[in-house]
């Protein structure tokens, strides 16, 4: 099992999602006589999981059932375990489009955090491509390679504990993009233009406050990069459901119905428009926003080494 490579069946030591629900999903590793406890009941990994197909419904102890999933980038932005605040996929498909990245792509990241868009950005280069990523917490850093190890991607990045700031990314003049999530990028930023490659590479700065965004651009102009912007990704989502709204009498409905020869009494009628509007309501579909929604993330700068 990989993340970037997709296996039909499940295996010992493979990362799996069990999918209980839209809203209600979580990872979990499949080993041989282990069992995993769901509301459902449970499921044991040497007779439920190994073997079968992912994408499989599988029935649990108490007679409920869920499903098997292959792991993505994207579900593992779901379900990852939170070692630090992360980026969600609105912004990832932004940063790896305006990054201009692409399989065989050489991409330097810092700080590594809890993972999201580091494996992001491995599938979006795979299978030619690298991503070294920089983290400056030493436990973060370990679990980051113990989990790249359990996902089958360790070939396709090298994870460094370091400070970006002070010793930059340990490569010099390969990297088509860097990306920056760090407290004080404007620090990092003569160090992303030495990895980059000699013309033409990308940078991306994450930052959720303004103040970081101004500091960061002042010393991108200072080190010559150009075409610099900053733009913000607000995701806003909309419930769709059937609504009734009363039709208004415009003295018409009984005429057109005693011309047409509508007979109400008549079963096969009563669920026809005109019998929707001898009742005086419409049903439609209508796109509602949700009362809650997320008004700031963080500010993308991105730009240009010219």
């Amino acid at each position: 099992m990989s993340f970037v490579e997709y296996g039909d069946t499940i295996k010992d030591g493979d990362t799996a999602i069990v999918f209980l629900g839209h809203e209600s999903m979580f990872p979990v590793k499949v080993q041989h006589g282990t069992v995993t406890q769901t509301k459902y009941g449970v499921i044991r990994h040497s007779t439920d999981l190994i073997g079968k197909k992912y994408g499989s419904k599988v029935t649990c102890s108490k007679g409920g059932w869920v499903f098997i999933l292959h792991p993505t980038p994207e579900l593992w932005t779901m379900n990852l375990p939170h070692r630090t605040q992360i980026l969600y996929s609105t912004d990832i498909s932004i940063i790896t489009m305006m990054l201009e990245l692409k399989p065989g792509s050489i991409v330097c990241e810092s700080g590594t955090g809890s993972g999201s868009l580091s494996h992001a950005l491995i599938r979006t280069v795979a299978p030619t491509g690298h991503l070294y990523t920089v983290e400056f917490h030493q436990q973060r850093a370990e679990k980051a390679r113990e989990e790249f190890r359990e996902h089958g991607v360790e070939h396709l990045v090298t994870v460094t504990n370091q400070d970006v700031c002070k010793n930059g990314f340990g490569v010099s003049n390969i990297a088509d993009a860097v990306f920056l999530d760090i407290p004080s990028p404007w620090e990092a930023i003569g160090h992303a233009k030495s990895a980059l490659k000699a013309e033409g590479g990308r940078i991306c700065s994450f930052s959720p406050c303004i103040e970081q965004v101004q500091r960061t651009c002042l010393a991108m102009e200072e080190y010559g990069f150009t075409e610099i912007n900053t733009l913000e990704i607000l995701l806003r989502v909309y419930n769709v459901r059937t609504i009734s709204l009363q039709i208004p009498d415009l003295g018409k409905a009984a005429e057109d119905n005693s011309s047409t020869g509508f007979d109400r009494s008549n079963p096969s009628n009563q669920g026809s428009p005109c019998a929707n509007l001898q009742q005086g309501t419409v049903q439609f579909k209508s796109g509602v926003p949700l009362r809650e929604v997320v008004g700031h993330t963080g500010y993308l700068t991105f730009a240009t080494k010219s």
